[in-house]
């Protein structure tokens, strides 16, 4: 009898500290038959060092050892053929196990599917086997938690580079951009820096070194000597949104504070210093949904909570719903309508500090929960300005990072047919939301863009705003802002993103390929 195949699961396992690593992954590491991880020629894998506590002991184990790394090589092929040989004899090793009926996890350090060398095993492998990927939390997500500073937030654009791009490149990039995040230095880091310099951003950056870890190393990007730059670290330009009253954003050249390093391991214990003996504000991100994408360290820091904001409008029960299972005891923490006056939109100028822990009941922690990563285009980046305007320094919320609602959607997200495309392309337009149609034809695919078009002018006035953003990043980048009415298909091919506004987006003309297009965050009132 012919077993049946095993399954292929990537699983992510986070930026380095166990905790992070989420109860899913956890479950299906310490399930596997087989265990797979990459590591250099010195044989030691963060991947499995941060999983280890989670292995059975029985389990068969394979160590996939890169044959080269920064060094040359002597392969004919030079550096991609040595690599592109090494991935083709991993997928060949994997293959025996999986035909075995064996199922095989594939540990990633992160998420297998950013920047992940699981990339290149499911390219060779998910067309024969089952395969699965469960996201983990990224290095983005543990760095903005550990400095205390939002990564994104509202209409921002976040920019993630590899350091590995030329200077020149990483400073247009960098220069044209809200916010950013370069990954892959060690050797590359002089020319990042002067990237940064050139560009003018220099004195806001960061630099952030294996995050959530005990080696963490947190710094200004412009004092951290080249000599001493590890390829696991980061240079981050975080968020400097803020409103008309609140303080000015940190900056990494401001003198007189760092983060510091972290407890790992601990429940709760990724945080940026503080007052001894007060309260602490912690900002959880619960994932996107479901319980099972919790990480351990952000249900401890439930459990641990004094006080937790009320969860009872409908965009928020959601939240409440996951909340609850992880309550040692709701009663006591009084869940939903039993807190003390906490209003949970954290959006309030009013800081949740002063409200919960600063009235005489000691040390507290008093957590904003918000869904997704608390970093990512969330609530969370009001609240750490409004609370170090109100407590200064000390005053930085605590961040406990998270799956982002954007790591899981690739991982769940299939074809649909064209008659199902456009019922709910009817729904969405008459909904009014802005619309965002992804590679939306091609050279013999058109009809479905005309077919569009004509239902979205159906439903949307002809002045309705549309953006047209052509190979976005590359060489020939374009970006065309027109009407519904005025809109042409003929335009549009695969390398193009469209964006349809709703009835309230606005253009600001600042002049030829600079117009600021946005859409409010609320429907005016009528």
């Amino acid at each position: 009898m012919v077993p049946s195949k095993g399954r292929l699961w990537g699983v992510g396992v986070g930026p380095g500290d166990p905790e992070l690593v989420t109860l899913k992954a956890a479950r299906l590491i310490r399930d596997a038959d087989v265990i797979a991880y990459h590591s250099a020629r010195h044989g030691r894998s963060i991947a499995r060092s941060v999983a280890a506590s989670q292995l059975r002991g029985d389990q068969i184990e394979e160590a996939l050892v890169y044959p080269v790394t920064t060094e040359t090589t002597s392969h004919p092929g030079g550096y991609r053929g040595a690599i592109d040989e090494f991935y083709e004899d991993c997928a060949k090793r994997l293959a025996v196990h999986l035909d075995a009926g064996r199922d095989v996890v594939v540990l990633s350090e992160g998420d297998p599917f950013f920047y992940g060398s699981f990339i290149h095993l499911h390219r060779r492998l998910a067309d024969r086997y089952p395969t699965e990927v469960v996201p983990g939390v990224t290095s983005l997500s543990a760095g903005c938690a550990v400095l205390g500073r939002p990564l994104v937030e509202g209409n921002e654009v976040l920019t993630v580079l590899p350091g590995t791009l030329p200077p020149t490149v990483l400073a247009e990039r960098i220069a044209g951009t809200d916010t950013a995040v370069v990954l892959k230095m060690g050797r590359t880091f002089p020319g990042v820096r002067d990237a940064f310099t050139a560009a003018g951003r220099l004195a806001d950056t960061w630099y952030v070194e294996r995050a959530t870890t005990s080696g963490q190393r947190i710094a200004p990007l412009g004092a951290v000597d080249p000599a001493t730059v590890p390829y696991f670290s980061l240079a981050v330009l975080p968020s400097p949104v803020r409103g008309p009253d609140d303080p000015a954003p940190l900056r990494a050249s401001q003198a007189g504070w760092v983060p510091t390093a972290p407890t790992v391991g601990k429940a709760g214990a990724v945080g940026t210093g503080g007052t001894p003996g007060a309260g602490e504000v912690v900002v959880v991100g619960l994932g996107p949904g479901a319980a099972g994408w919790l990480t351990p360290q952000a249900a401890e820091a439930l459990a641990a909570a004094d006080d937790l904001p009320r969860l009872e409008s409908v965009g928020q029960r959601q939240h409440a719903e996951v909340v609850a299972e992880w309550r040692p005891d709701p009663a006591r923490h009084r869940l939903r309508g039993g807190q003390p006056g906490h209003d949970p939109h954290l959006d309030a100028r009013e800081p949740l500090r002063r409200r919960g822990l600063d009235d005489g009941r000691g040390h507290r922690e008093d957590p904003g929960i918000t869904g997704g990563d608390h970093g990512d285009v969330r609530a969370a980046g009001r609240q750490f300005e409004g609370e170090l305007g109100a407590l200064g320094l000390d005053g930085v919320p605590r961040g406990v990072p998270a799956l982002a609602w954007i790591d899981r959607h690739p991982v769940e997200v299939g074809a649909v047919a064209d008659e199902v495309i456009e019922r709910r392309l009817r729904a969405a337009a008459a909904g009014d939301f802005v619309l965002a149609l992804y590679n939306p034809a091609s050279r013999t695919r058109r009809h479905q863009l005309e077919r569009a078009h004509e239902v979205l002018l159906e439903h949307r006035p002809s002045d309705t705003v549309v953006v047209i953003g052509r190979d976005v990043g590359g060489p020939t980048e374009s970006i065309t802002v027109t009407s519904l009415g005025a809109f042409d298909p003929a335009e549009v091919d695969m390398r193009c993103l469209l964006l349809i506004g709703s009835s309230t987006t606005r253009v600001v003309r600042r002049g030829p390929g600079r117009d600021l297009v946005f859409t409010p965050r609320r429907y005016p009132v009528t």
